[in-house]
């Protein structure tokens, strides 16, 4: 990975989140976001499904509605009708360089500016932000037929298109502030990639340019995926960051041991989802159980123990379906896991 210019690299063992949380009064979401290492853009989705990931990733797109649920569908009839301004409007912004008209409105994410203003007003030197990425908002939204929109030519390139002026607008809107952004693009839709779909080699070479755009505007970027898929691809994809549920995936990542250690040695590093959002846990334990495995597999010249292997901590998952109360106890356990880990780097490191 070629290392553009003024990107600095978030320390290790920080923690950070994934994205929603279940507050439903803005201050108090933007507080439990500020709590951890590398504060996060909060969404607050509860009662509120435009902030959802699709139908906030996908705000102005023609013909697109949702439920409840953030189940989204796209009226191809509405869609051709405003296609052609919607497409100038967009390329007018990829081509000046000025995508500040796309980035999310208060409707799709009223934590955005103030959470911009707290970036600033406090000088972080680190801050998250996410997005649904563009193969999970082409396979997942379909049409009113039923069809994926990425199977729909126009459409499919009119969401790659969308999503990657969002992104450009909320990078380049977090360096203005003087921040390093840490940008995740939320791909749970991965779980249907398939390598031999020529659609699907396709829109992964898409999103391949995707990142690197966002690394030249100076972001590290990551990809979430909180399903199984084909691990190989997403570790030779040019990423900075690999985000994954630690329960459901550690394992399958470090058995890909020829594309983890080219990942490892390009300076790539994982974002452990280490607190599961759906089950009880012993931190200790979890801990503990970690790094066994990562000790195990890891390729030569990474350890977790000396710090060659630099990594983030977050929960497995977004916490929009928890309590208010549960989740903030998650995010403070978060702490406690870091310190745990910190306690026994430094115990090793004095045998």
């Amino acid at each position: 990975m070629s290392e553009p210019s003024l990107r600095r690299a978030p320390p290790s063992l920080a923690t950070t989140g994934i994205g929603s949380l279940p507050h439903t009064e803005l201050e108090e979401g933007l507080r439990a976001a500020l709590s951890l290492d590398i504060p996060f853009l909060p969404q607050l989705p509860v009662g509120r499904p435009s902030e959802l990931m699709l139908p906030q990733a996908l705000e102005g797109l023609p013909g697109l509605s949702w439920d409840g649920t953030g189940r989204c569908e796209v009226d191809l009839e509405v869609w051709s009708a405003g296609r052609a301004d919607f497409e100038a409007r967009l390329e007018a912004a990829l081509d000046s360089g000025d995508c500040e008209a796309f980035e999310p409105s208060p409707e799709a994410c009223r934590a955005w500016r103030p959470f911009l203003g707290q970036v600033a007003r406090h000088a972080l030197p680190f801050a998250k932000a996410q997005l649904a990425g563009s193969f999970t908002a082409r396979t997942l939204v379909r049409t009113r037929e039923g069809v994926p929109c990425l199977d729909v030519p126009g459409l499919d390139a009119g969401i790659h298109r969308l999503v990657l002026a969002r992104c450009l607008g909320m990078v380049r809107a977090l360096r203005r502030t003087g921040t390093t952004p840490l940008f995740f693009l939320d791909e749970p839709g991965l779980y249907a990639f398939t390598r031999g779909a020529p659609r699907h080699a396709l829109a992964l070479q898409e999103a391949r340019l995707l990142v690197e755009a966002l690394r030249h505007e100076g972001a590290w970027v990551g990809v979430h995926c909180c399903a199984q898929t084909d691990w190989a691809v997403l570790l030779d994809a040019g990423l900075d960051v690999l985000a994954l549920d630690v329960r459901l995936s550690l394992d399958a990542v470090l058995e890909e041991s020829g594309p983890l250690a080219r990942f490892l040695a390009a300076g790539g590093r994982l974002s452990l989802g280490l607190l599961p959002t759906a089950s009880a846990y012993d931190v200790d334990e979890l801990v503990d159980a970690v790094e066994v495995s990562l000790e195990a597999a890891l390729p030569p010249g990474h350890a977790l123990a000396d710090g060659s292997l630099p990594v983030l901590l977050t929960p497995a998952c977004g916490l929009a379906l928890q309590a208010v109360a549960d989740a903030e106890h998650l995010l403070a356990r978060l702490q406690e896991a870091r310190a745990r880990l910190e306690r026994m780097l430094t115990s090793r490191a004095r045998l």
